[in-house]
């Protein structure tokens, strides 16, 4: 597999890219409307992931929240410091083809899982009104529901509907997918771990999605761009937070990680990269050359400033350099490998350079593949682990393909999501630079002190409150997830839980397979890892209890910490939804296993397996040796047909 995931930016200028009648390998365009769209991969390893172009720019005005922002935002110069939201991602950019994390809109709050993109503006969710919405991870969202819900009122900054009554929003892309619908004002909450209490923002509440917006698995995007309608600038024109936010990407085989709205205390060893406002709306760093095992790349600088630069974007899976540097850096990777064997990638439909002997211990990689460094302006180096611009092969175990790809024609150096994989990126917009910091995200909260504010508060088991205060309304969703798994458990080999549920009796073997199946699409795992432990039938009304184990990959003899801890956050907080043909359903008593025994004896059954072999080899070898001397003791003895021996007549004596 080859995900290709393209930045979501137009072109700066006023007209559209020219269309080609042939799909360029990974095209970029930019332009001052970020729109992304982000496809939901089938099964993985089946296919590349692709983010579509915006096919029209919007109004200069569609996006415009009344009031200068710019001169707030230099009004908010206090020595006292701002409180930060601190939150949780989800799901893996390879795997799912994006990050998710989790908002609360309303009051009482509704939940939503929200694409992070910094390459977008707008934040979206579904709105219960939409009747060309797809079937999503949440429930849409009901303005009826939320006490504290406002519609943005027609104004001169806002495009309008029909009536002139309401502000709306409207986004399309290249493959014609689209969405569209109202905005609305209410509280936005942002979880348990943030210190920053609610706050009232601006967000579409779509009416109408089309194409992959109505079949991707996530709820919609949340916007972390430049412009008024981003959450970022909300809260920072707000004077709420700094004009900060920061993302952290856990590492291959791993997902999740971290998110920060506001400042932090930055690492002392951070690596910093200038980042210009001026050239673009969206995150770029000053990128001046790339080094392969020590060795700097035979390229001139201005290689990685054409065109719009070098643009770092989280909604874009891999990396994409111009064919220069592309080229170059190629050659210099394989110049290196060593002990390893070029293969085909798992997809016929694209040249992946892949390969194969490397072993399937990420930790071991850096003894095949060489490191890699970016050195920013000021001669700043960001090492770069084989991770960082590796992906696993999806049909071959212990083997890699390359992460980086020429982008076309296009002068533009692209660095997604898989470059900055257990790196914390911080957008310091307020000093106009970003941060790099190698670390471990999988236990970022452990690694970074997090300033800015106070502790968050203890939730209460009380409602919000109905009035229009954010001081009353709970910034947590209605289930607090507690701390799911011990620190020191780094291995585990199973989850376990029970689910209650109705099914048919005529037809319980099908809904048993289906509901697998639907259990693994909604943790996020493979059908393989889901198990049917026991099945319960209680009374007449068709109510059973079933039991379930989720277990490692194949591949795999345990789960990680982060993994199993997403795992069960979905289970803990009703992150599995069912059809409604399963009536009524509760998911509880969830248990955490380490790794069964059975591994060990596993081991030592290898072990006794290996022996014999070897020694039946060994067997065999010796008999070949004996049959074979047997064979040369046989040739050594001279045998002569009886007519080849020459006897000489003698003269027979008498008797």
């Amino acid at each position: 597999m080859s995900p290709l995931i393209v930045l979501s930016i137009y072109a700066l200028f006023l007209y559209p890219p020219a269309a080609s009648s042939a799909p360029a390998p990974a095209p970029l365009y930019v332009n001052d409307h970020p729109s992304p769209i982000i496809l939901r991969p089938p099964h993985a390893g089946s296919n590349r992931h692709t983010m579509f172009l915006p096919l029209f720019p919007s109004h200069l005005n569609s996006s415009r929240i009344s009031g200068d922002a710019k001169s707030r935002r230099h009004l908010q110069n206090s020595d006292t410091p701002l409180p930060n939201a601190r939150m949780d991602l989800h799901d893996d950019l390879l795997l799912n083809g994006y990050y998710t994390t989790r908002l609360w809109i309303g009051s009482p709050p509704q939940r939503f899982a929200l694409i992070v993109d910094t390459g977008s503006t707008v934040t979206y969710v579904p709105c219960s009104t939409c009747e060309q919405c797809g079937k999503h991870q949440d429930p849409k969202f009901d303005p009826e529901l939320s006490s504290t819900y406002k519609p943005v009122k027609c104004n001169i900054d806002c495009s309008c509907d029909n009536n002139r009554e309401q502000c709306i929003y409207e986004r399309q892309y290249a493959e014609m997918s689209s969405s569209s619908g109202v905005l609305g004002e209410d509280i936005v909450s942002f979880g348990n771990r943030s210190a920053l209490p609610p706050q009232r923002a601006v967000f579409g509440c779509e009416n109408r999605e089309t194409g992959d917006l109505y079949s991707q698995h996530a709820d919609g995007i949340m916007g972390l761009g430049r412009g008024d309608l981003s959450i970022v600038d909300q809260l920072v024109d707000g004077g709420v937070i700094s004009d900060s936010f920061s993302l952290c990407y856990g590492g291959m085989d791993v997902g999740g990680g971290a998110m920060v709205l506001g400042g932090i205390s930055s690492p002392v060893d951070m690596v910093y990269s200038h980042s210009d406002p001026g050239r673009s709306q969206y995150y770029n760093v000053d990128l001046k050359e790339l080094h392969v095992a020590g060795k700097q790349l035979p390229l001139n600088p201005s290689v990685f400033d054409g065109k719009h630069g070098t643009i770092l974007d989280s909604g874009t899976t891999y990396a994409y350099l111009p064919e220069a540097a592309f080229v170059a850096f190629k050659l210099a990777i394989m110049k290196e490998l060593h002990g390893v064997q070029q293969i085909k990638g798992p997809d016929p439909s694209y040249n992946d350079i892949c390969f194969s002997g490397a072993g399937s211990d990420v930790s071991q990689l850096s003894k095949t593949f060489p490191s890699v460094e970016m050195v920013f302006g000021k001669g700043q180096k960001l090492l770069l682990s084989p991770e960082n611009y590796l992906f696993r092969h999806s049909r071959v175990r212990g083997a890699y393909c390359l992460g980086v790809f020429q982008n076309g024609k296009d002068p533009t150096t692209l660095l997604g999501g898989i470059v900055v994989r257990n790196t914390f990126v911080m957008y310091d917009r307020e000093h106009e630079k970003i941060g790099f910091w190698k670390t471990n995200c999988s236990d970022i909260w452990e690694r970074l002190h997090v300033s800015g504010g106070p502790q968050p508060p203890p939730q209460t088991s009380s409602p919000p409150d109905e009035s229009n205060s954010t001081a009353d309304v709970s910034p947590f969703p209605p289930m607090t997830p507690p701390q799911y798994i011990p620190p020191g458990e780094t291995e585990i080999g199973s989850i376990t839980f029970h689910m209650s549920l109705s099914l048919n009796d005529t037809n319980v073997t099908s809904q048993i397979t289906e509901l697998s199946q639907l259990i693994a699409q909604e943790l996020h795992v493979n059908s393989s890892q889901v198990h049917l432990l026991n099945f319960t039938s209680e009374g007449n009304d068709n109510d059973s209890v079933t039991e379930w184990s989720i277990t490692p990959p194949e591949s795999a003899e345990f789960m990680s910490n982060a993994t199993a801890s997403n795992i069960i956050s979905r289970i803990a907080e009703g992150g599995v939804h069912l059809p409604e043909s399963y009536g009524k359903y509760q998911l509880s008593n969830w248990n955490i296993y380490p790794p069964a025994k059975r591994s060990s004896r596993r081991k030592y059954y290898l072990v006794a397996v290996v022996v014999s072999v070897l020694a039946l080899a060994v067997g065999l070898s010796g008999a070949g040796t004996w049959w074979l001397w047997r064979r040369r003791q046989q040739s050594n003895l001279q045998y002569k047909p009886v007519d080849s021996m020459v006897v000489p007549e003698q003269e027979l004596q008498p008797l």
